[in-house]
Formats: C-alpha cells, structure tokens, sequence
C-alpha cells in the first residue's frame, strides 16, 4: 500500500462518513467545490444549475436539509441492525455488535453531536473506517508494519461483517430516493467505493504464494 493510496482512502472515507452523519455545511461544501478531483467524483453535482443559481445558504436550507432529513430521518433507515435483525428494530444500547469494535478501539461513538440515534449508522460505521485509515497512516510513517497489518486485517473484516453486509441495500435505495444530486451521487459514489476497497483489500492481504 503506498503513500498516495493511504491518503485517498482517508480522504474518501472521511468525505462519504461526513455527508452521511449530518446536514451538510458551506465548508464541507466548499471543500468538494474547490479539488477538482473530488469535485469529478460528483458528476451530476457538478452539473447541477442550481448550485451557480442559489447561494450556498439557500441550497442548504431548501434543499440538502430537505434531503437529508428525509434520507436519513423520516423515510430510510441508515441503520446496521434495521437490515440484520429479524425484528427489524434498530439496538441502541450496548447489545449493538459494533459495539465492542469501537470499544476495544478506543472509537468513542458522540450521539449527541451526530444525527443518529444509534452506533451502527452508515455515517458512524464510515468514520470508524476513516479513524482506521487514520491510524495505517500512522503506522506507515512509524514504519509499524505490524501494526498498518494488523489495522488492515481489522478493516477488512468490518467491511466484510458489517457494511457490506447491509450498506449496498440501503446505499441503492438512497441513491434511488434522493432529491438533489449531491445525496445521489454521494450514494454512488459510498456503494461504489466500499465494495472496491473491499476487494483492494482482500488483494493486499492476499498470502504470498510459494
């Protein structure tokens, strides 16, 4: 794994976890507006008319709010244990089975700040992928190789235990309801992503052959 590789992987699961945990801001807004490199990664966003027409403000207030809390609040369900259990009833409390993950991490869940009501919400599941790759970028520049295997092995896992268990449903289905190209293209681009990371990984981690 090189250099440039940690760094993309820790930009883009910093940028999927943040669109996804709560209402957009104009800084979060201006940071995909400004790198062209993200920007190509929202094609329908950029072509969007109304993001030149109405100033970031309006757009926020009339139409990402709009979206989000309608994606993420009133007509789905982001949540882990929606999708994995029988009764469909999302688990709040310490039975979560991400729980003791984020526990023995060190990954201390702020439901208070964050628009969720529970741990295993695909924005709180993204920003633990994205603490991870902060800690390999770590490791890699202690030159821990132990450590960057070790945190690997445990993303590799989450993803295959977790999100891609549930995420692609519920990432079409956002994709499918959303209002505004930002939340259809982020859908897109989070499905996208996490099922080719997935793959990168398994790649990687891959014993050598003798």
């Amino acid at each position: 794994m090189t250099k440039q590789e940690l760094e993309n992987r820790t930009i883009l699961y910093g940028l999927i976890s943040r669109l996804m945990i709560a209402e957009v801001d104009c800084a979060f807004l201006k940071n995909i507006d400004n790198n062209k490199s993200i920007l190509e990664l929202f094609p329908n966003y950029k072509r969007w008319p109304r993001r030149k027409e109405l100033s970031c403000g309006e757009l926020i207030s009339t139409q990402y709010d709009v979206d989000f809390a309608n994606l993420f609040l009133m007509h789905l369900v982001p949540y882990e244990s929606f999708y994995t259990r029988e009764d469909q009833m999302i688990e709040s409390g310490g039975e979560n089975p991400v729980v003791s993950l984020y526990n023995a991490l060190d990954f201390r869940v702020e439901l208070d700040k964050a628009r969720v009501v529970s741990p295993d919400h695909i924005g709180v599941e993204l920003e633990f992928m994205y603490m991870l790759c902060v800690a390999i970028e770590k490791a890699y520049n202690a030159k821990d190789n132990d450590g960057m295997k070790e945190l690997i092995d445990i993303q590799k896992g989450f993803l295959k235990d977790h999100l891609l268990v549930w995420a692609p449903m519920f990432l079409m289905a956002m994709k499918n309801e959303s209002r505004t190209p930002l939340y259809h293209d982020g859908a897109d681009l989070a499905l996208e992503f996490i099922l080719s990371d997935f793959e990168y990984l398994s790649n990687i981690t891959k014993p050598d052959k003798k």
